[in-house]
C-alpha cells in the first residue's frame, strides 16, 4: 500500500563527483538543452558544488559523496543507476553497456545502508532510472531508447505493492526529461507534443486524478520535490538564467519554498537535476 505521508521525505542522498573525463564526452541534444557546445568542466564543478550544498544545507540530507572515477566519465549521473522506494533499491541495467560498470559502487553504499537491493537479472532488459517516475501512489515507466518493456517488468517485479504503467517516449528522451512530481498529487509537465502525449497517456492509465503544472520548457519540468517536517514543501528547479518563463510558472505555486539550481553542463549530456542524485528515506533503526 502507498504511504503518501512519507512521499518527498528523505534522509540520505548519494552523489558522485564529476571526473575530468566528463569534459571529453560528446554532447547530445535532449529537449531544448541540446547542442554541440562542449562541456565547460569548471562550470560543471561549480554547479555540482551548489547542487550538493543545497542537498546538504537546504534539505538537511546526509550526503554520501562517491569519488570521481576517470574511467567512468558519465558516473556523476547516479540517478540512472537505481530506482529507490522505501527500503527497496532496484539496480538498473543501463542501455549503454559501459555504464553498468558504475553500479558496483552504488550497490555497496545501498547495502551499507541496509536497503533491500534487487538486481536486474534479465540480460534482455534495459532500464534507466530517469525513465521511472514514482508518484507516491504508482510507477510510470518510460519505454524509450534507454528502457524497454523487459526493464519495466523488472520495476513491477521489484515493487509489487504498486501499479506500474508504461509510457512510450520518442527520440533520445527519458520520461523524466520532461516531467516530475511537485507533490503526491501534482505532475510538472513540459509543453512539447511529446510531453503532452505522455501526460495524456498517464491520465488514461491511472485511477487517480493528478493536478498538472505545465511549464513552457521541457527540461525545466524535471524538478526535485522534498518535504521538511509536516508542512514545508521544497521544490528544487532549474534557474531563471536558464528558463525564466518556467520559473515564473513555479512562482505561482502556493506555500512552496523554491530553490533554483543550474545544471547546464550535465544537461549537454542528457542529464537533469534528478539524474545527479539518488534520494533515500532511511528509517531510523530502534
Amino acid at each position: 500500500m502507498a504511504n503518501i505521508s512519507s512521499f518527498g521525505k528523505y534522509t540520505h542522498v548519494i552523489v558522485r563527483c564529476i571526473p575530468s573525463s566528463f569534459g571529453t564526452l560528446e554532447t547530445m541534444a535532449e529537449g531544448s538543452d541540446g547542442g554541440t557546445e562542449p562541456v565547460d568542466l569548471a562550470k560543471a564543478h561549480r554547479q555540482y558544488g551548489v547542487y550538493t550544498g543545497i542537498l546538504r544545507q537546504k534539505l538537511g540530507l546526509q550526503v554520501i559523496e562517491l569519488a570521481a572515477d576517470e574511467g567512468l566519465p558519465c558516473s556523476t549521473l547516479v540517478g540512472d543507476l537505481a530506482v529507490i522506494q522505501g527500503d527497496t533499491a532496484l539496480l538498473t541495467r543501463p542501455w549503454v553497456p559501459s555504464r553498468r560498470d558504475e553500479i558496483s559502487s552504488i550497490k555497496k553504499v545501498l547495502e551499507e545502508l541496509k536497503l533491500r537491493v534487487v538486481e536486474v537479472t534479465d540480460e534482455g532488459a534495459t532500464l534507466d532510472g530517469s525513465d521511472v517516475l514514482f508518484t507516491g501512489r504508482e510507477f510510470f515507466v518510460g519505454i524509450s531508447k534507454w528502457t524497454n518493456h523487459r526493464g519495466a517488468e523488472m520495476v513491477a517485479d521489484a515493487f509489487r505493492d504498486f501499479a506500474v504503467s508504461t509510457i512510450p517516449v520518442s527520440g533520445t528522451l527519458h520520461l523524466r526529461s520532461f516531467c516530475s512530481m511537485a507533490g503526491s498529487d501534482t505532475v510538472v509537465i513540459g509543453s512539447s507534443d511529446v510531453a503532452k502525449k505522455a501526460m495524456k497517456t498517464m491520465e488514461q492509465l491511472t485511477d487517480h486524478h493528478y493536478e498538472t503544472l505545465t511549464v513552457p520548457d521541457d527540461p525545466a519540468a524535471n524538478c526535485i520535490y522534498a518535504r521538511l517536517g509536516q508542512k514545508s514543501s521544497i521544490l528544487l528547479h532549474r534557474s531563471a538564467e536558464e528558463y525564466p518563463n518556467s520559473v515564473q510558472t513555479f512562482q505561482k505555486l502556493p506555500d512552496y519554498t523554491l530553490i533554483p539550481a543550474a545544471c547546464t553542463e550535465v544537461a549537454k549530456l542528457g542529464g537533469t537535476l534528478s539524474s545527479c542524485s539518488l534520494l533515500i528515506n532511511k528509517k531510523l533503526e530502534i
